[in-house]
């Protein structure tokens, strides 16, 4: 079964090549790789960095993160991407995944609706629609990912109309999901997800972004359900320093719960030092007291803030070099094997774009 599916995915998405395969200007194929180091001062015995990160995993070893070639085909009502994927990204953010799946970073093919409008009909694995930081860390302001992003999807699987209105200033999208970043449904649950985003740029310098899932994550004999919030804004503040700001919220309830929730604001604040090389402040707090999604076991569950600042150098127009320090600080003692409250780390990180 795992094998019919994935062929599916080959075959639909060479189908879509096919239809018009004469036109070889519309399809182009590129790449990403990102080479890291990270060492974590806790020195973790089995090289692998706290239990609520995704990316950038390995302690003390030189690492892929993630790299990938991709291939991409677009004309007037007709587009399709193709990526296969290794490194630790998939390794741990796909580890639910059946095993042949976990090589597939994007798989899907989308149809135009309509002649006068830019209505599109996506379905397949797409990236997730929720969050302003991905899976690509050269498209981030910082080297890892912000908790937030950690403990929300990267990817989604389903069906997407998107509408974008002529100034290209205007986005809103309307999803169906298999779940909270499935690929396949597990066992057990028959009930599908769905998910809306606003994503709004009133000016150049502005982007502004709401986006939501309700469904669930948990077997049906559980009537549970999920309803998470997504906002966040992107501002250019004159030609050297940019500013984002994000607030996630989410709550679940079940037969064996009442609501139970948990929330996380993030600032991050960027400033270009010259046209090759740049600076960033993180400060983020994650508050998951009951341990719906990072689950401690500890009294008071996941309450922790962290701080980490960035350095960026441009090597060439599609490499880059970074290096990054951050640090976590919890209310309870969650970091070497649950006797220490802090935790600090420093990695360097080498990107390119192929």
């Amino acid at each position: 079964m795992k094998r019919l599916y994935l062929a599916l995915v080959f075959a639909c998405f060479l189908l879509g090549l096919k239809a018009t395969a004469q036109d070889s200007a519309a399809v182009t194929i590129s790449g990403y790789a990102e080479v890291y180091y990270g060492f974590d001062f806790a020195k973790p015995q089995n090289h692998e960095r706290p239990y609520f990160l995704y990316n950038h995993k390995r302690h003390n070893e030189v690492n892929i993160n993630l790299a990938f070639a991709k291939a991409s085909y677009t004309q007037a009502t007709l587009r399709a991407n193709l990526a296969l994927m290794t490194g630790n990204y998939a390794q741990y953010n796909l580890a639910a995944e059946p095993t042949l799946l976990r090589f597939i970073y994007e798989a899907n093919i989308g149809v135009k609706l309509s002649r006068q409008h830019n209505l599109w009909l996506d379905a397949g694995i797409m990236p997730s629609h929720i969050g302003f930081e991905s899976a690509v860390a050269a498209d981030c302001w910082t080297v890892s990912r912000s908790i937030v992003a950690e403990n929300s999807p990267y990817y989604e699987t389903g069906a997407k109309v998107t509408f974008i209105n002529k100034k290209a200033n205007l986005q809103v999208a309307g999803l169906i999901l298999n779940g909270w970043q499935r690929i396949q449904r597990p066992d057990n649950i028959n009930k599908p997800s769905a998910g809306f985003q606003l994503n709004y740029k009133p000016t150049s310098q502005i982007t502004l972004n709401y986006s939501n899932f309700i469904g669930t994550d948990s077997p049906d004999s559980l009537n549970a359900i999920r309803t998470y919030h997504n906002l966040y804004g992107i501002y250019q503040l004159g030609k050297k320093w940019g500013l984002i700001t994000g607030f996630d919220i989410g709550r679940d309830k079940n037969s064996q719960r009442n609501y139970a929730f948990w929330y996380t604001p993030v600032l991050i604040v960027k400033h270009n030092l010259t046209s090759a090389s740049t600076v960033a402040l993180r400060g983020e707090l994650y508050k998951d007291k009951t341990g719906i999604i990072i689950d401690t076991q500890t009294p008071n569950g996941f309450q922790t803030y962290g701080l980490s600042i960035n350095y960026d150098y441009a090597i060439t127009s599609k490499s880059l070099a970074r290096l990054e320090g951050r640090s976590f600080f919890s209310e309870d003692n969650i970091f070497r094997q649950n006797s220490q409250r802090t935790n600090y780390s420093v990695l360097l990180s080498l990107s390119c774009r192929l």
